[in-house]
């Protein structure tokens, strides 16, 4: 590990390169948006929520007051969002895509478009479709970037039941989304090696970070209170926001980062701090039978092909 920690400062200017960073409008993808304006990108961050992308917008703004940022509605729930989302985006050339959106342990089971259980259905399908319908508007320079989490270790793609229709466990499924990401990242890579093809897939973990997942759903009074207890926690001994948004702002720009590359926190169990770097990649996610089963079944209930 380097002597000098990789921070913000160290992104190449961005000037003349166009952005989308998907649920920019909050935690990790707000502080990636922000600082890539701030390096001269044209940022397109996407929200469900129309009044929450113009609020992040102008706290951008406030920050930098010569940003170039777009708000883009976007629910990766929805396949018809992301077709209508990614047609606005038509003939428009795309440099860097980060894939940050997410839900993360809803208690109770819900569903995303076509049955698909919400995690699944967002946090993989989602972004699948959305990378599918994007990709004719990639530049051979340009870099898709695929948010994974720690959780990934304990995850497992459970093809009996992928929806969760059988058993759901919230974390379990989470897990199992997370695990599925970095696969995909993982296949996107070879598929596209395959092809001679310089644009780079990539994947990165915040670690440990105090972002809106925590709160992101309806709990009883009692889950609540400890889930702002932990985020407490968390606040104070791991990672902030911004701190969190570092591998993802390293994966877009920094000029060492590799192809089939997974980047995350040095610091203690890769949950905080520390430089940013290689993060450590469990079995399953390298299986590659299994990456290419879960591919063609996100092109099949995503409706799109994709490589």
């Amino acid at each position: 590990m380097s002597d000098t920690k990789w921070t913000p400062a160290q992104i190449p200017d961005q000037s003349g390169r166009r952005v989308i960073v998907t649920g920019g409008n909050s935690g990790i993808g707000y502080y990636a948006a922000l600082e890539l304006a701030r390096k001269g990108a044209s940022v397109v961050l996407t929200a469900r929520d129309a009044k929450k992308g113009d609020e992040a917008r102008s706290r951008i703004l406030a920050e930098v007051p010569a940003a170039k940022v777009e708000v883009g509605s976007l629910d990766l729930a929805s396949l018809d969002s992301v077709c209508a989302f990614a047609g606005k985006e038509a003939g428009k050339p795309l440099d860097i895509l980060i894939n940050n959106a997410g839900v993360m342990a809803p208690p109770k089971r819900q569903e995303a478009d076509r049955g698909m259980e919400l995690q699944f259905g967002t946090n993989v399908v989602g972004h699948f479709a959305l990378t599918a319908r994007l990709f004719p508007t990639l530049t051979p320079s340009s870099r898709v970037v695929w948010l994974a989490s720690i959780a990934h270790k304990q995850g497992k793609i459970n093809f009996d039941d992928l929806q969760s229709r059988e058993h759901y466990s919230p974390m379990g499924a989470y897990q199992q989304s997370k695990l599925a990401d970095l696969m995909l990242a993982f296949e996107m890579d070879r598929r596209l090696r395959r092809r001679n093809s310089k644009i780079l897939s990539v994947a990165a973990h915040p670690g440990v970070a105090n972002t809106n997942l925590f709160q992101a759903h309806q709990y009883s009074w009692l889950e609540t209170k400890m889930r702002h207890a932990a985020s407490g926690l968390i606040g104070a001994l791991l990672n902030t926001q911004a701190e969190g948004a570092l591998p993802t702002e390293y994966a877009a720009t920094a000029p060492q980062v590799e192809g089939g590359g997974y980047y995350g926190p040095q610091g203690f169990l890769e949950m905080r701090g520390g430089d940013v770097g290689p993060a450590k990649v469990s079995a399953q996610a390298r299986d590659i039978a299994a990456a290419e089963q879960l591919w063609k079944i996100c092109e099949e209930v995503g409706g799109v092909e994709l490589l």
